[in-house]
């Protein structure tokens, strides 16, 4: 009776297990998307800081002490304007004495003519040797190469008492003031910066980097679309102006400049500002998009390989009507895409289903299968 007991079992089982995989309404199906007609844009992606198209540092030319300055931060100035005052007391003191050294190369050089005629007249009398006229003669040379490097010296002297009064070179504002009155400015090695002026906030550019793999497909004239952390719901607009040819280098990643004109009439951005790019490389308008989930979907098993496609070629699944459709290939050729959805160019029509998953019963439910080609497909 045992044996007749087991056999009795394991065919109870093979029935129920029938019964449980053959149920009414629980074959596998399919998840789908509709082709639909929309607008795309396709954009590079990059980030950039805001600057006024012209800055210009002012320095100083000379060391010494400010005494006085005449903008601060955020001050408007015009071109010629003073904006700071270096003690001048040392630097009129070294014209004074360049001026009287001056006046003594010009005595000296009176005294040298006359000497110089004496002795010509007495050698022209055999009264003197002419070693003598010849010395008289040097002597005078010298005096008259004295007037021009006292010259020099006080022509340079008047220059640096010209350099203790700092201008603005520029119509702008004051961007940045990096000297307090009573700091001393050394400028042995270079230029100490005391200002840094922009001269035209209202029109600013982004100074962006773009990765080497995007930089090929920016222009000049592209509009560029972009955000800043001050005003995160407000979206700005600009266009490219330049693409420079001058790589960048972090990290073993290539970068390249892009410059990008913006307009600022309303003053809102900050120069140093972080702006996130999004610079159109092209748009469509009413065209027929398919979500990108559906070029990434394919019925393969695991261990099986995907043939190669071209770039503007792939292949979808086209579910047709009927329960009891399966799906088929579809070869399709591709236009632009924003990451999300992507222009189909033929090979498809509006309202076509193609499968982005396929899904089982699970338990009672269904549950979406993933499209990982070499994933297995597990049934539940």
């Amino acid at each position: 009776m045992k044996p007749v007991l087991i056999l009795l079992l394991v065919i109870a089982g093979a029935a129920l297990g029938a019964w449980y995989w053959e149920r009414p309404g629980e074959t596998p199906g399919y998840i789908t998307t509709a082709v639909a007609h929309g607008d795309l844009t396709q954009a590079v992606t990059a980030t950039g800081q805001l600057n006024p198209v012209l800055n210009v540092q002012v320095g100083s030319q000379i060391s010494g002490n400010i005494s006085k300055l005449y903008a601060d931060w955020n001050s408007p100035v015009k071109a010629g304007q003073v904006v700071a005052q270096i003690d001048p007391a040392e630097f009129e003191a070294s014209v004074l004495q360049a001026e009287g050294d001056l006046e003594s190369a010009k005595a000296a050089l009176e005294l040298a003519k006359i000497v110089a005629a004496r002795t010509k007249d007495l050698r022209d009398k055999d009264g003197t040797p002419q070693s003598t006229l010849d010395n008289a003669l040097a002597s005078l040379h010298q005096a008259e190469a004295q007037i021009k490097i006292k010259q020099g010296a006080l022509d340079k002297a008047k220059v640096d008492l010209a350099h203790c009064t700092i201008y603005s070179p520029i119509d702008g504002i004051v961007i940045s003031r990096s000297v307090d009155v009573g700091q001393t400015v050394a400028a042995g090695f270079s230029a100490p910066i005391i200002f840094l002026i922009a001269n035209d906030l209202t029109n600013m550019q982004i100074d962006s980097s773009v990765a080497e793999a995007d930089v090929g497909s920016v222009r000049e004239g592209q509009g560029v679309d972009f955000t800043v952390d001050a005003y995160p719901y407000q979206t700005f607009h600009g266009k490219v102006t330049q693409v420079r040819n001058s790589p960048a280098t972090v990290q073993n990643v290539v970068t390249y400049d892009v410059v990008i004109s913006v307009k600022n009439g309303d003053l809102k951005l900050k120069p140093g500002m972080t702006a996130n790019l999004s610079i159109v490389i092209a748009q469509r308008s009413g065209v027929l998009t398919l979500g990108n989930s559906a070029l990434r979907y394919h019925p393969f098993e695991a261990g099986q390989k995907r043939a190669k496609e071209k770039r503007s070629e792939k292949t979808v699944y086209l579910l047709p009507e009927g329960k009891a459709a399966a799906p088929r290939p579809v070869q399709i050729n591709t236009g632009i895409s924003d990451g999300i959805s992507t222009e189909v160019l033929s090979g498809l029509k509006e309202g076509d289903n193609i499968v982005i998953a396929r899904k089982e019963a699970a338990g009672g439910g269904a549950a979406a299968q993933s499209s990982n080609p070499f994933g297995p497909q597990r049934r539940f």
